[in-house]
C-alpha cells in the first residue's frame, strides 16, 4: 500500500513537471513572432529606385536674347493647368522696352531722311535736266543761225561755226552733269533707305526680344516648375524650384509641360546586376506618393555603357534603365520618386522562409525552429534570397521559425 502511494505521488510529480515544461515552451514560443516554412515557387527580383518622367514633354527655357540679367517678375504655380497662349513666365523687360522705344524713334527719323533724300533727288534731277534742255536749245539756235544768216566773210562764218561747237560742248557737259546728279542723288537715297531698313530691323528684333521675355504655353497641360540649380547650396543634391524674383540665365529650364498620358520611370541598375536584366522584361512600378496602387511596366531601354554615379562615395558605376508604364494615373507628377520591381528568376517547389528569420552566427546562417522546450538553433543553407523571402535547405515544410533572434532564456 505504501509502495503504491509512492508510485502515485511520483506520477503526479512527473505530470506536474511535464505540464510546467509545456507551459514554459508555450510562453517562450508565444513571446516571439514566428513564421512558417512553406513550399512553393520563389520569384527572385531586383528593386530599382528611380523617378517618374513623361515620354513626351515641352520644356520652357530662358530666351537667348534679352541680356544676361533675366529676372522673373511673374511665374505660375507648379501644378497649374494651362491652355495654349497662357502666360507661364514673365521676365523683366523694362530695359528692352526702353531700347525698343529708342529704336522706334530712330526708325521715324530714318523714314524722314528717306523722304528728304528722295525729294532732293527729284530737285537735283530736274535742275540738271533743265540745264540740258537749255544747252540743247542753244545748240539748235546756233545751227539755225549758221543756216539762215548770209555769210559775208570768212570771219563771220568762222564765228558761227565756233558758236555751234561751243553749244555742242555745252550740251555734252550738261548731259554729263545730269548723269552725275542722277547717280549722286540715287546713291544718297539708297544710303538713307539702308539706314531706314537697318532701323526697321532693329525695331523688329527688339520687339521679338520683348515678346520672348513673356513665355506662353504652346500647348495644353499641367505646368511643373523645375529646380533652380544655381540657388541650391554647394554639394547639395536638391535645389529649390524657380520662384518670383529669381534671376535666370540663357537656356535655363524654367518650367515643363509634360504629356502625362504616357509616362516612364528612369532607374539606375548596378553593374553587378546588369546580366540579370533583359530588355522587354516586365516590371511592377510603385510611386512613393501613390500608395494605393501599382503600375505595370516594360523595360524599354538599357544603356549600352555604365556611367559613374557620384552621388555616393566612392562612386559606383550604374546602367541607365528606362521602364515604360502601360497605365497611368492623374495623380502622377514628373519627378516623383518610386521603385521598380523586376523579376529575374523563378525557382519552383522549394522551401521558403521569411528573410527576417535567417540570422548570421559567425560564418553560418541559422534559423530558430520552435520546439517543445523552446527554440532550437538550426543551420541552413541559403539557395537564393531577396528582401522579403529566402530559399533555404535544412528545415522542413511546416516548421515554425522565429522572426526575431531569441535570447538565451527563450532558447
Amino acid at each position: 500500500m505504501k509502495t503504491a502511494r509512492v508510485i502515485t505521488l511520483a506520477v503526479i510529480a512527473i505530470g506536474a513537471a511535464a505540464s510546467a515544461t509545456s507551459v514554459a515552451v508555450r510562453r517562450g514560443g508565444g513571446a516571439l513572432p514566428t513564421g512558417a516554412v512553406t513550399r512553393g515557387t520563389f520569384d527572385d527580383y531586383l528593386t530599382l529606385r528611380g523617378d517618374i518622367r513623361p515620354v513626351r514633354s515641352i520644356v520652357l527655357t530662358a530666351p537667348a536674347s534679352g541680356g544676361s540679367d533675366l529676372q522673373i517678375i511673374d511665374l505660375i504655380r507648379s501644378g497649374t493647368a494651362v491652355s495654349p497662349g497662357d502666360v507661364v513666365v514673365r521676365f523683366d523687360a523694362s530695359a528692352q522696352e526702353r531700347t525698343r522705344d529708342q529704336k522706334r524713334s530712330e526708325l521715324k527719323q530714318a523714314e524722314a531722311d528717306v523722304e528728304k533724300a528722295e525729294a532732293e533727288e527729284r530737285r537735283r534731277t530736274q535742275a540738271a535736266r533743265a540745264d540740258v534742255e537749255q544747252a540743247r536749245s542753244e545748240l539748235v539756235r546756233a545751227r539755225l543761225d549758221i543756216a539762215k544768216v548770209e555769210i559775208s566773210s570768212r570771219i563771220d562764218a568762222e564765228k558761227l561755226r565756233v558758236a555751234v561747237t561751243v553749244a555742242e560742248e555745252h550740251l555734252k557737259a550738261a548731259e554729263a552733269i545730269e548723269r552725275g546728279e542722277r547717280a549722286a542723288a540715287a546713291a544718297d537715297v539708297t544710303i538713307s533707305r539702308q539706314k531706314r531698313d537697318k532701323a526697321s530691323y532693329d525695331v523688329a528684333d527688339n520687339e521679338r526680344i520683348v515678346s520672348a521675355l513673356t513665355m506662353r504655353a504652346p500647348a495644353e497641360g499641367t505646368a511643373s516648375l523645375l529646380p533652380n540649380t544655381r540657388a541650391g547650396a554647394a554639394f547639395s543634391r536638391s535645389a529649390p524650384e524657380f520662384k518670383r524674383g529669381d534671376r535666370a540665365w540663357f537656356g535655363a529650364a524654367i518650367a515643363e509641360l509634360p504629356d502625362l498620358r504616357t509616362v516612364q520611370m528612369n532607374c539606375r541598375l548596378e553593374e553587378v546586376d546588369r546580366a540579370k536584366v533583359q530588355a522587354d522584361a516586365g516590371a511592377t512600378v510603385h510611386a512613393d506618393a501613390i500608395s494605393d496602387r501599382d503600375f505595370h511596366g516594360t523595360i524599354k531601354q538599357i544603356s549600352a555603357m555604365a556611367k559613374p554615379d557620384f552621388t555616393t562615395w566612392p562612386p559606383v558605376r550604374n546602367f541607365d534603365v528606362v521602364i515604360t508604364l502601360a497605365d497611368t494615373d492623374a495623380r502622377l507628377r514628373p519627378g516623383m520618386n518610386g521603385s521598380a520591381r523586376l523579376a529575374v528568376d523563378r525557382l519552383r517547389d522549394v522551401l521558403i522562409v521569411p528573410a527576417s528569420a535567417v540570422f548570421q552566427s559567425g560564418a553560418a546562417s541559422v534559423v530558430y525552429v520552435a520546439a517543445r522546450s523552446g527554440f532550437e538553433r538550426r543551420p541552413v543553407t541559403i539557395v537564393r534570397r531577396n528582401r522579403e523571402q529566402a530559399v533555404v535547405t535544412g528545415v522542413r515544410e511546416g516548421d515554425r521559425i522565429a522572426l526575431r533572434e531569441p535570447d538565451t532564456e527563450e532558447r
